[in-house]
């Protein structure tokens, strides 16, 4: 069954979403809320199963994305969620594409939502994750699939002119609500607005967590960071000495993590290699199974001394090619099929990942947004009318025909 959409409520807080789980979705016009008709009987190993292989993704995301020279950060969970998303309303062997590369069972997985349920289900670090779609106004969407979005991820929706500048206001308003204005926009580069635009769809997620055992400003200090050609910058080092913690040393790199609040539920991994030039070689050796080998390795032990740099990072790219290169072609071609999604047979136009990291003495603060925007091809021969040279105009009455003003115009400025 088809429907044009109709408006309801957008901006929901990631929070709230989560905290939803359980909830009916409610009709339209409601917020949206994960169905607990679809998640409940999913056990704790279904949501570690879909976790697995988002992390797998995830590495192999970092792989084709990340330079070797600079900074890179992504979040798997929330550029996963985004792609789940778009799977849900795809077909073919555009699906089974999307499925391959995101290692999911099906094009629509019930069991994303329980992943994102349970992540939020912790009182030690604050995380949120919330998605949104915005529909382009007249454009049918099957019923099924905006039912499926709505109840798995907990989408909200809202009928929009994805052809207007107030819409791409509004995507970035979200944004910035979402992300507690550490990324403050998305729009440009989703190349909004687009007057062929027929759906777009935004992921974001935010964490925050203080460390189990903060470091003390006082003891932050600049020291020598080498980097990977040799030289030597001065950069902030927070300290801790005498500490037990969670460690592993490993072919080529050693492990460490530093845990956040009480329960030391949610934890940041250091995987440092043995040598400055050693990035490369980690990057090529870290994958989902050597992550997880890592991590069972961990062990505790007493540190010494630990250093580590206080930073702040800002990160964004375009992930067509690098999604094209792990597999997923077709959705980004006019071949692509997205006809579960909408009659209209839309393809893919861009996927756009953005990230904030700061890490300090406290704990850290990061946010992640995903877009995506779903689009009509364009006429094959558009009419194009461009007044940009010279011009004549007239004024006439259509009754007698009579021209009443008429002009030449050779500069506009007057």
């Amino acid at each position: 069954m088809r429907s044009s959409v109709r408006l309801v409520a957008v901006v929901l807080s990631g929070a709230l979403l989560l905290a939803a789980c359980g909830a009916d979705p409610g009709p339209p016009g409601d917020s949206a809320r994960i169905d607990a008709e679809l998640v409940a009987d999913l056990a704790p190993q279904d949501a570690a199963a879909v976790a697995d292989a988002l992390n797998a993704f995830g590495f192999d995301l970092l792989g084709a994305v990340a330079d070797e020279q600079d900074n890179t950060v992504i979040s798997p969970v929330s550029v996963a969620t985004l792609l789940a998303m778009v799977l849900a309303g795809a077909g073919s062997e555009t699906a089974e594409q999307m499925v391959a590369v995101l290692g999911l069972d099906a094009a629509r997985d019930a069991r994303v939502g329980a992943l994102l349920g349970q992540l939020a289900d912790s009182e030690d670090v604050t995380l949120s994750v919330a998605n949104a779609l915005w529909a382009n106004e007249g454009t049918p969407f099957e019923d099924d699939y905006l039912a499926f979005v709505r109840a798995t991820f907990g989408a909200t929706l809202e009928e929009a002119d994805l052809g207007a500048e107030a819409t791409a206001e509004d995507i970035d308003a979200w944004v910035v609500e979402h992300t507690e204005g550490l990324i403050e926009d998305i729009a440009e580069d989703l190349g909004l607005p687009n007057a062929q635009a027929v759906l777009v769809l935004a992921n974001a997620v935010y964490f925050l967590g203080e460390w189990s055992t903060p470091f003390d400003p006082d003891q932050t200090r600049d020291e020598p960071f080498t980097l990977a050609d040799g030289s030597a910058v001065d950069v902030p080092l927070m300290h801790l000495r005498d500490e037990e913690l969670a460690y592993a040393d490993r072919d080529g790199y050693a492990v460490l993590r530093l845990p956040y609040g009480d329960e030391e539920r949610y934890g940041m991994e250091v995987f440092l290699p043995d040598a400055p030039d050693g990035l490369p070689g980690l990057l090529d050796t870290l994958d989902r199974d050597e992550w997880r080998a890592a991590v069972d390795d961990l062990a505790p032990a007493e540190v010494d001394r630990l250093a580590l740099p206080r930073f702040e990072l800002e990160w964004d790219a375009e992930l067509n090619e690098p999604l094209a290169a792990l597999g997923m072609e077709l959705p980004f071609t006019p071949a692509a099929d997205f006809r579960p999604l909408s009659p209209a047979a839309p393809w893919l136009d861009v996927v756009v990942h953005k990230t904030y990291i700061r890490v300090d003495e406290e704990g850290t603060e990061a946010a992640a947004v995903t877009g995506g925007v779903l689009v009509e091809s364009a006429p094959l021969d558009p009419l194009e009318f461009i007044v940009d040279r010279p011009f004549v105009f007239t004024i006439s009455d259509t009754d007698t025909g009579a021209v009443v003003f008429l002009g030449a115009v050779g500069d506009p400025r007057g």
